[in-house]
């Protein structure tokens, strides 16, 4: 009999799931596209039935239907979500309002602020590792506690994405420990346990998840999930991670050194080192980085965050300069994305003078800056459609490397850059990410996303692969891209203008949107 290894990821815009076989080759690959809410400026939301567990059963059942496959043969299944979300669940884990998503949603502002004061700088940075952001989920429960106090009084569990798919396959409440002790501060402790000290100012310790490491098995689907997933009962489900980092694993993020950044709806980062490290704040205004955490891979650590867009501001671009592409592709036509990378990689490197701001949904890393707003500055009467086009590529570029000065600042430059996500597969955009960065980029197979890596995971919890450098090792090599010298010069004279449009705007900005 063959085994398979199921693995789905939700995503902002799209879910996706992979049924791998036993030679890691992909037997299934399905996709769902879905929508995200934005109910107010800076609430962004997922309906979690219909979208996060709706998704995954269409996938597991589409999975099943396009390879063929028994729901016997599957050996095992890995799910991953939006890592740091907040959702409220009753005791039969049915969500009680719309899950808040991760750090784009910025809702909790007024909350960071009242904790950052009650705590003291010193202590913040001893419970959260950085200074309280959009990103950190207790600041989510405690906007619940303070705006929805009959959602919170009906609580059974605060989760977060794959925490909820995985209790809707087994009936178990875990989350991996390395969003615990990352994105959850301070409600675990460094050992993973629940800090019972500190819990009771955001919820009971018994309304959040047990700790688990993302490859244990730690239950098996039930006769109810079987019945609305298509899988056989029984069949052994890990704990499961988040969105970003099942892609790390899956195209080899797995030793020190190595950088990976992932270019989506947003541009998240993982960087793998060998020692824990505090928060950095640059004294060139480069802006802060969050301090360590140790790794889902044993024995390492890692630095992580990640911008608020990336392919949110590719899309901005796309629907507002490209509407007539966008409607030939609806009518079965060539992608707009496509037609938007052959036109950006005729601009020269620069944009002829074009530059542009990102932050047009404020800024997580590295600005930690909520209020931060876009720009398109240097604007002349020859600049068209494809300068603005390319300079949003740029903007992307030039904040990648700002974390990769970061990095160098703090004595921990990368040897190898990895990418991935959607963003990868406009070859114009990454050759300008590695001319930015000066260093050779690996891009992996397309099929090497977050689903992969949920499979991947879910081998190595049923023992399918021993460990994390089997994995590794059973990964494809993929494409490596080479920097222009003569780019990588232009953009490292140009990077200090960015920065400083930033500095120099930043109040600005504020007075402008009237904050």
């Amino acid at each position: 009999m063959k085994r398979y290894f199921m693995g789905i990821d939700i995503g902002t815009f799209e879910s996706r799931g992979m049924l791998v076989d036993e030679n890691f080759r992909v037997a299934a690959d399905v996709s769902v596209p879905h929508t995200m809410d934005n109910p107010k400026l800076g609430y962004f939301e997922h309906d979690a039935e219909e979208v996060w567990w709706g998704d995954f059963c269409k996938i597991s059942r589409g999975l099943l239907r396009e390879s063929g496959a028994a729901p016997e043969d599957v050996a095992c299944v890995g799910a991953s979500a939006l890592g740091t979300d907040c959702l409220p669940v009753d005791e039969n884990c049915r969500p009680l309002r719309p899950a808040i998503l991760y750090g784009i949603d910025a809702r909790a502002e007024a909350e960071a602020a009242w904790l950052t004061e009650h705590y003291g700088a010193e202590r913040v940075q001893q419970l959260f590792g950085h200074p309280i952001c959009s990103g950190d989920t207790a600041t989510k429960i405690l906007w619940i506690k303070n705006n929805e106090p009959e959602v919170y009084r009906r609580t059974h569990k605060f989760l977060t994405g794959s925490s909820f798919l995985t209790a809707r396959l087994t009936g178990r409440y875990v989350i991996d420990q390395f969003l615990a002790k990352g994105s959850f501060r301070p409600l675990y402790n460094s050992d993973g346990s629940k800090n019972e000290a500190e819990c009771p100012l955001f919820c009971r310790p018994d309304q959040i998840a047990d700790c688990a490491v993302s490859t244990d098995v730690v239950g098996w689907v039930t006769e109810k999930a079987a019945a609305e997933t298509g899988l056989a009962a029984g069949t052994p489900v890990v704990t499961g991670t988040g969105d970003s980092t099942a892609e790390a694993i899956s195209v080899g993020l797995v030793e020190p050194g190595t950088a990976f950044f992932q270019y989506g709806s947003s541009m998240f980062y993982y960087y793998c080192v060998d020692r824990l490290v505090d928060h950095y704040v640059s004294p060139g205004g480069n802006g802060s980085l969050k301090g360590g955490k140790v790794f889902t891979v044993p024995g390492t650590f890692c630095i992580g965050d990640g911008t608020n867009a990336a392919g949110t501001l590719t899309r901005w671009v796309r629907d507002t300069l490209y509407a007539p592409e966008l409607a030939v592709q609806e009518q079965g036509g060539e992608n707009a994305y496509a037609v938007m990378a052959r036109e950006a990689a005729q601009i020269p490197a620069g944009s002829d003078g074009l530059m542009m701001l990102p932050y047009i949904y404020g800024e997580r890393s590295p600005l930690q800056d909520p209020r931060a707003a876009g720009m398109i500055f240097g604007l002349r009467g020859n600049h068209g459609r494809g300068h603005i086009n390319r300079a949003a590529l740029e903007a992307i570029g030039y904040s990648t490397c700002q974390h990769l000065l970061l990095f160098a600042e703090m004595g921990l430059p990368p040897k190898r850059i990895i990418t991935a996500g959607g963003g990868t597969k406009n070859r114009t955009w990454m050759q300008i990410i590695c001319d930015m960065a000066g260093l050779p980029i690996t891009i992996p197979e397309p099929y090497q996303c977050s689903a992969y890596g949920d499979a991947m995971l879910a081998a190595v919890g049923c023992g399918a692969l021993k460990d994390f450098p089997a994995l590794r090792d059973a990964l494809p090599r993929g494409t490596v891209l080479t920097p222009d010298p003569e780019n990588h010069r232009l953009y490292q004279e140009q990077y200090p203008i960015f920065r400083d449009l930033y500095l120099a705007n930043r109040e600005r900005m504020y007075a402008l949107c009237g904050s």
